[in-house]
């Protein structure tokens, strides 16, 4: 079978952390029999607004198509506006470019997998008009809990990503109740998986981890990884964490809250800034604790693998987080609760919250139902079943 995968999101070599549980899964299926290519549009702003701001041009490096991976991704350009999944929908351009690759290139997939309603979805919607070529979605989080909030257009691209697809994925159940509340449309949850391989301890130990990458070794260390924004709680974070003795915070990542961070917590905080992603797991080997307070989330990835490798992890009570912990309630925080987060540190510094059995429970939960090849597996049959449903329609 021939998949094509509608994608704003996809690592590259000049951002190797941009998505990258996208290619978890691209290159799982791959080990299952499954042809992907990926398609990820490139948004290209007009050139007067480049010139103003450094982030309207920050993606003018990548190439437009290259093989990672044993993997064909192509980045078609198409104009766009900053902001646009606020009030201009892009879904028009960006399936306008799409199909422009498609010819040049001679794709003709069996289905589409898009990802995120907002704007891959709505491209997807589009392109199955032109071409009849069935799309699977599956929703993440913000393009479920944040972007359909923005605007009546917003909210109307969200429905029509939705209703017009084959088959609607979440990767938490949280998200399929809220999708079908939403929109009257039945979404299946299917959670992305990890490669347990790589996120199994290594015989070093953290203290010979923490010397590797020259962290503190007599402090106690509270990891984040990810992007640095607001919407993260990074800020509650960096409070909990500044006011506590012997305690600092390793913010792994890039982000536009980098500066307000190391000003805010000053020696509290280390920024190692952006890293490979294979280091990833050195970084929470090396955390006596994960902290993810965000204020909003799907399923995110990085618990999955700081739980994969029984590292104790502070996460707020949004998104997909609940039903992963399961019986473990009083582990999660109220998101934007500086006073919560402060106390749940310590008792998981310094009172034992997460005993043995707490990270055993939570190690084998995620070695059970979350591991890429279980994923990959359970896609392909959603591919199968949209592919037959496609097919007995003509």
């Amino acid at each position: 079978m021939k998949v094509l995968w509608l994608t704003s999101v996809y690592p590259s070599e000049k951002h190797p952390s941009e998505g990258v549980f996208h290619e978890t899964q691209v290159q799982e299926l791959l080990k299952q029999g499954i042809e992907v290519t990926v398609i990820c549009p490139n948004p290209v702003n007009p050139p007067v607004l480049r010139m103003l701001k450094a982030s309207y041009r920050q993606k003018r490096d990548l190439p437009e198509q290259e093989v990672r991976n044993g993997v064909k991704v192509y980045r078609p350009p198409y104009p766009a506006l900053p902001g646009q999944l606020k009030w201009a929908q892009p879904s028009k351009r960006i399936a306008a470019s799409v199909l422009r690759a498609m010819q040049r290139h001679q794709l003709s997939p069996d289905i589409i997998h898009a990802h995120f309603a907002m704007p891959s979805g709505g491209a997807a919607a589009v392109i199955q008009k032109e071409t009849k070529i069935p799309y699977l979605l599956t929703l993440h989080g913000s393009d479920v809990n944040v972007y359909p909030n923005y605007s009546k257009g917003a909210k109307a691209a969200f429905e029509t990503a939705v209703r017009q697809a084959s088959a609607v994925l979440t990767v938490s159940e949280e998200l399929a109740k809220k999708t079908n509340e939403m929109t009257k449309v039945e979404a299946k949850c299917l959670p992305l998986g990890i490669p347990l391989r790589s996120f199994s301890r290594t015989e070093e130990g953290q203290e010979g981890i923490r010397k590797h990458l020259r962290l503190p070794l007599q402090d106690k260390l509270v990891v984040f990884v990810g992007r640095l924004v607001k919407e993260k709680g990074l800020l509650e974070l960096a409070d909990a964490v500044s006011s506590m003795d012997g305690v600092k915070a390793i913010f792994v990542g890039k982000g536009p809250l980098a500066k307000e961070l190391k000003e805010r917590a000053g020696a509290s905080i280390i920024l190692p800034g952006q890293v490979p992603n294979e280091q990833v797991r050195d970084y929470l080997m090396a955390a006596d604790l994960f902290a993810l307070p965000s204020y909003s989330e799907g399923m995110p990835t990085v618990v999955l693998e700081a739980l994969a490798l029984k590292v104790p992890v502070i996460a707020t009570r949004v998104g997909g987080l609940p039903s992963l912990f399961s019986t473990y309630q009083h582990l999660l925080v109220e998101p934007r609760s500086t006073r919560q987060l402060k106390e749940a540190i310590h008792a998981c510094l310094y009172e034992n919250r997460w005993n043995e059995e707490v990270k055993n429970d939570l190690h084998e939960m995620v070695h059970t139902e979350f591991s890429s090849e279980h994923n990959a597996k359970h896609l392909i049959q959603q591919y199968e079943k949209v592919f037959n449903q496609s097919t007995s329609i003509v």
